[in-house]
This record gives structure tokens, sequence and C-alpha cells, in this order.
């Protein structure tokens, strides 16, 4: 790791204690500092009822498990599956997440699903009550996970599945009978940007448990630092070394410079220590700090460094990190209709519009931005400058709430996107398990090809996936809810995540927990 200046090793080494104080009050979740400064500040009616819909955002990952289902498993027509997982390389991979509507494991999104969950729970756990015990359990089922996947030295095995096979399958997870392939990266196949996440993922999530479950915390942080040492030192992109088995499905277009830069980022907010900081700012621009691009998603991380790293300066004078502020700035500005940098395109009914495939991803990612920045900026009473336009905290909000609400149906098709919330919300989500019987509702097993009739079929599916978001209507407005059209109408664990922070803000502010 390279070597700061003398005088920024003891500026930082000096702030470590306040630091960590400091920490305290605006990190983690109960912290009566934290909750007092976040005291329900809107007293007008609430357009939703936000602690139903966090509620079930975070119930949702309960049908997205894999493994061996707790007692306490809520999400009842989900099953067992995958309880072989590894055994291709004789290592023990049972358990994770499937990303999506499909039977495979992918690392990659994993990790960034259990960082945004972590950095909900961080930022906002505080508020959410009764929910934040069912936060963390979203969290420790990915990163015991994780712990799994990282626990042979300079090994990261990340993938189970061959996701081709996968694919040219229509069955239920419990039903699973395609090749469930170990894919691994090492020092002489390496994937920075993999093991770049899973090091932020596990950092992150050691922050949630620092108070409440100390010894798993450690565990936590002692592998994320061993594993972005491994991602800094044996670099190169995973899309190449894996290109037959991760692409087209999770390609990084981004390169791994961001993520190296996000995970030192987050590795700097789990340890306070000095070598972090100085990392980044020795390394920062060519990683990509000051880079235009306006998409924080799990492929491309630099967005969300800039705002993570913009809280070291707003929120605790980290003299170094000054810059990150106006980086955070220009994106915010980016999203604002009417400054002189607006960039981004809305749809005639007002959602945030990036692509066609999967667009709430980008929809949640950036509302949870906006709703944290916000928080950091009324910390430190700054506002943001977008030429000669003010923007404030309450603007950025706004914005923030204006994306959930049409989200949950403020909307022209009058639709939630969330399952289960709402009277009128999709019935025919692309997702194998939802769409076909339970194992509990028909026992036998449903055979790779027949399930290809629940597909293409016009009916509602058999089991509701409370609380998944989709990916959403067109540039339009319009959504057709079908089934086979997965770019609209399949959910993800990465969708929902950063959704849990902007709902449990939401809630609060709203006096509804």
């Amino acid at each position: 790791m390279a070597a700061s200046s003398a005088s920024s090793s003891l500026f930082s080494l000096f702030l470590l204690s306040l630091l960590l104080t400091m920490d305290m009050a605006m990190a983690f979740p109960g912290h009566k500092a934290h909750a007092t400064r976040s005291a329900h500040p809107n007293h007008g009616p609430a357009s939703h009822n936000y602690r139903d819909a966090l509620s079930k955002s975070i119930l949702f990952f309960e049908g997205q498990r894999s493994g061996k289902l707790p007692s306490s498993q809520r999400m009842k027509w989900r099953g067992d599956s995958g309880l072989s997982d590894g055994s291709a390389m004789n290592v023990d991979l049972v358990g994770g997440y499937y990303d999506a509507g499909d039977n495979v494991k992918f690392g990659f999104p994993m990790a960034f699903t259990t960082t945004m969950l972590s950095w909900s729970v961080i930022e906002f756990g505080g508020l959410m009550k009764a929910e934040l015990e069912n936060a963390k359990e979203a969290i420790r089922w990915g990163t015991d996970y994780l712990l799994k996947a990282t626990s042979h030295p300079d090994t990261i095995y990340v993938q189970v599945g061959d996701p081709n096979k996968d694919h040219a399958c229509w069955e239920r997870p419990e039903d699973m009978d395609t090749p469930r392939n170990v894919l691994k990266i090492n020092a002489e196949n390496p994937g920075t940007e993999v093991a770049a996440e899973t090091a932020a993922a596990l950092a992150a999530a050691s922050v949630v448990f620092r108070t409440c479950d100390p010894a798993y915390s450690k565990r936590l942080l002692d592998s994320a630092i061993r594993v972005f040492q491994f991602a800094d030192k044996h670099r190169g992109s995973y899309s190449n070394g894996l290109r037959n088995f991760v692409c087209p499905f999770y390609c990084s277009y981004s390169g791994y410079q961001d993520e190296l830069l996000w995970a030192a980022a987050w590795l700097h907010r789990a340890t306070k220590n000095p070598s972090y900081l100085s990392y980044i700012t020795v390394n920062g621009q060519t990683l990509g700090a000051d880079e235009s691009d306006n998409t924080f998603s799990w492929d491309n991380k630099h967005v969300g460094a800039r705002v993570l790293l913009s809280k070291a300066f707003l929120v605790q004078n980290v003299g170094p990190l000054h810059e990150y502020k106006g980086h955070a700035d220009n994106f915010m500005c980016s999203l604002i209709p009417g400054t002189p940098s607006s960039q981004t395109q809305y749809t005639p009914g007002g959602l945030l519009f990036k692509m066609s495939d999967s667009n709430m991803q980008y929809v949640t990612s950036t509302s949870f931005l906006l709703l944290t920045y916000a928080k950091y900026l009324t910390f430190s009473k700054q506002v943001v400058t977008c030429g000669g336009v003010t923007v404030t905290p309450q603007k950025l909000r706004a914005v923030a709430k204006r994306q959930v609400d049409y989200l949950l149906g403020d909307n022209p098709m009058g639709l939630s996107y969330m399952v289960g919330y709402g009277s009128k919300f999709p019935e025919r989500i692309h997702h194998r398990g939802s769409s076909l019987p339970s194992v509990s509702s028909h026992p036998a097993k449903i055979s790779c090809s027949s399930g290809f009739s629940a597909l293409y079929s016009g009916g509602p599916n058999p089991n509701m996936l409370v609380g998944a978001v989709i990916g959403g209507p067109d540039a339009q407005d319009k959504f057709n809810d079908q089934r086979n059209d997965y770019e609209h109408s399949e959910p993800a664990t990465y969708i929902n995540a950063p959704l849990v922070g902007a709902l449990a803000y939401l809630a609060h502010s709203y006096g509804q927990i």
C-alpha cells in the first residue's frame, strides 16, 4: 500500500480518536444523536406508507435466499436449495443470494448488494425500529456466504452455477439440476472488480455489526483487509479471465479502478487506519475520483465512492479529502433539472431514466445517494452550488422522494413497481420460483423444460415475491407486465438494497416509525 506523506499521516493519527467518536454519532444505528438530528422533519401528509414499503423491501431478500432456510423464514413458499454448492471444488459455498430471477449465484452483484444493504443500515438503521433486525439478518445472509467465498488465502470463489445452462431452463431453485460449476479468481487469474467489491461489502458490514456482534465484526474486517490487499496486488479484470461465464450477464464495463477506490473508502471508514487515507489521496485521481461518469450501480462505484468520501470531509473534517465534496457536488448538479450542468434524462412522468434494461436499479441507487448526501450537508450546514444555482439538502431530498413515490405508484400507469405494495402492482414478474407452483403445493419435480409453460403463461405468478422491485417502465412510462420481458419485469437484489435506506428515511421523516 502506498505510503502517505509524513504530514498526512500525522494529521490522520491526530484525528483518529475524534473520528471514531464522531462516526459513532453519525453512523451507528440507534445512537441518540443520530435520532435527534433526524427527528420527523416533515409535517404534511405522507404520499405513501413508507413503513410498509420498508418492511416489504427487506422481506424480499428472504425470497432470494439460497441454501438451508432457517426456521425464522417468513417467505414460506420458498424451500431449501443449492445444498451441495461448492462441492465441485470441495469447498462449502452453501448459502448466499440468487441475484435476480434465475438460480445462479453471481459474486459481483451479491457483494454490491451486501455493501448497499450495509450502507443503508449505517446511515439510516437508527430510524428503522423493528425492521433493523430484519435488515441485519439480510446483511448477515450475504456476509456469511462471502466469508465462505474468501476463506482460502489469495482465492475468491466468485460464482456458482452455469448461467447459460441455467437460463436454458425454467425451474424452481428447489428442483435445480443444472450444473453448479464453481468459478474462482486467484493470483494467476485475477478479478479485481469482484475482489475489491467483496472487500467493500465485508468492511461495510463490519461497521453494522461492530457494537451488536463485535466478534463477527472483527472477523468481517479482518477478511476485508486481506481481500483488499489481494485485489490491489493482483490486478486484472475478471471479465477477461472469466469472460465466457460472466459476460454478458455481469461484465465489468467500468474497469476495476472504481472498485479499488470504493473498497479503500470503506476500509478507511471501517478502520480509520491512516494507510487507507494515504492510499486514497495518492491514488484517487488514477482510480478515477474526478471522472464525469454519473451512474451508480453494481458495475460503476465512482459516484458512490465520492459521496462516501465526502462524509469524511463534511462530517469528520478530514482535510485531505476536501476535493470529494466537489466531486459529489458535480454528481448532484447533474441530477437537478434547471441547473447549468443538468444532464440526466427523465421520463415524461418524472422517472430518472438511464437505460431500458433494469432502469429501476439506477433510480433506487441515486435516490439513496441523494438522501445520504443531504444528510451530510445538513450536518455540516452546507449546500451544493451548481453554477449560479444553489441546491439545498431539502431540494435533494425532494428529488429523491419524487423518485421513490413514482416507484410506489405516483406515475402515469398508477402502478406500484414493488410487488405486494399498493392496490395495483406487477403480477407476472420474470422470476422462476415466483412463477412456478411452490414445492408445498406441487411436491413433484418440475423439470427444466416443462417449466417454460409458466414463463409464457398469461396468468399471475402463483407465489408473491413480496417487496420485489422490478426493472420498471420504459422511457415513455409504459409497462406491459409480461413475464418474458426480463428488462422491465425482473427483480434484482441490487435494486432493493439501496431502497431500504431511502424508505427508512422517508418512513421516519413522516413519523411512520
